[in-house]
């Protein structure tokens, strides 16, 4: 065996990964797109994100294949999760092959997709039968005049129900986010409560964050986790549940005498830092630590060099090694106002 050959395979069978902080790199949000068919208020405004803005071309995206090596690679280093996120991942061409690629990992537990669902109705069993097992859909509203007004483009919500729909009879597992911002969307957390609990499908709530630099956040505009439950409270019994894994951000809770589940995600109110395993990979190949990151790592760069998978490792591995990322713990009014951040558009969410 050559030297090279040796320092390959001692790579390898490299333990995983664990932060400065003890986290361990378990779970993987992959960006396949930073395009969107919706403009989102608090996510891609139109007035920032109009027909004049610049997306990424086309050869500037990770190929398929190139995903995949990485992928392999995070695997090996300790993750065992995937979710695919944008933009809205169903426009990248045939995305049903790249989830194919995924599902022969070795190693790899679960993928997932974020998606708003408008196009969910027609490619859900592709995307079933090439070996995606879970979806959550993005959805903020039940009424069309609240939630048109939200996605800024005329969007209904009846072909997002069809495609929640289409998802569970093909058996994706499905759940609903909602992001709850205050004077937008917070008269429809009973209604949104209601509806799927009686479909039986678990319904999350999202504390609106501080994303990017586009969304105008300010905390006066956040509903926190401890007034949504207060409010389901008065209609619901509730009941907790134990988290399911180290590093699930939910916090979640079943409706008594029922195997449905509604759960919270309270990056504002409570944070979840201190058990965070998540990496992010944008759709240009760039890695980030946090949701909240200034800056990522080039590794299509890397990639595209003709690094050898080992060279990839020593590359990435001190990225992880040293992540202190706490953002949400030491969230101030000084750190909203002045930090650059990513948009959730490019980063994914």
């Amino acid at each position: 065996m050559s030297v090279t050959e040796r320092r390959d395979k001692a790579y390898m069978e490299i333990t995983p990964l664990k932060d400065k902080l003890g986290r361990p790199f378990q779970d993987l949000r992959i960006s396949v797109t930073d395009r969107c068919n919706f403009r989102c208020r608090y996510c891609m405004p139109r007035e920032i994100f109009g027909p004049d803005f610049s997306f990424l071309p086309r050869e500037h995206l990770l190929t398929f294949e190139e995903i995949e090596r990485l992928a392999k690679i995070f695997v090996q280093l300790g993750v065992r999760k995937i979710r695919l996120t944008g933009g809205e991942p169903l426009l990248r061409k045939d995305l049903h092959l790249l989830i194919n690629k995924l599902a022969n990992i070795e190693g790899l537990d679960d993928i997932a997709l974020t998606t708003n669902a408008y196009m969910l109705e027609k490619q859900a069993e592709k995307l079933q039968e090439a070996g995606l097992h879970r979806v959550n859909v993005s959805l903020d509203a039940l009424e069309d005049e609240t939630f048109q007004s939200i996605n800024d483009v005329g969007a209904t919500t009846n072909r997002v129900l069809k495609g929640i729909q289409k998802a569970k009879e093909t058996g994706l597992e499905v759940k609903v986010n909602m992001v709850v911002k205050k004077g937008m969307n917070d008269h429809d957390v009973i209604p949104m409560a209601k509806y799927f609990k009686e479909q039986g499908i678990t319904l999350r709530y999202i504390e609106f964050m501080d994303v990017g630099q586009t969304n105008g956040w300010d905390f006066s505009q956040v509903v926190t986790k401890k007034e949504l439950f207060q409010q389901l409270n008065e209609h619901f019994e509730l009941q907790p549940v134990e988290p399911a894994y180290m590093g699930e951000v939910a916090k979640r809770y079943r409706y008594a005498d029922t195997d449905t589940e509604v759960g919270f995600i309270t990056s504002v109110s409570e944070s979840f830092c201190s058990s965070c395993t998540r990496g992010r990979l944008s759709a240009d190949g760039k890695f980030f630590t946090c949701l909240f990151a200034t800056d990522g790592l080039d590794l299509k760069e890397v990639i595209r060099s003709g690094a050898t998978d080992a060279e990839i490792i020593s590359s990435f591995s001190p990225t992880w090694r040293n992540r202190t990322d706490r953002y949400s713990d030491e969230r101030t009014e000084e750190s909203v106002k002045n930090r650059p951040k990513i948009e959730m558009s490019y980063i994914g969410g």
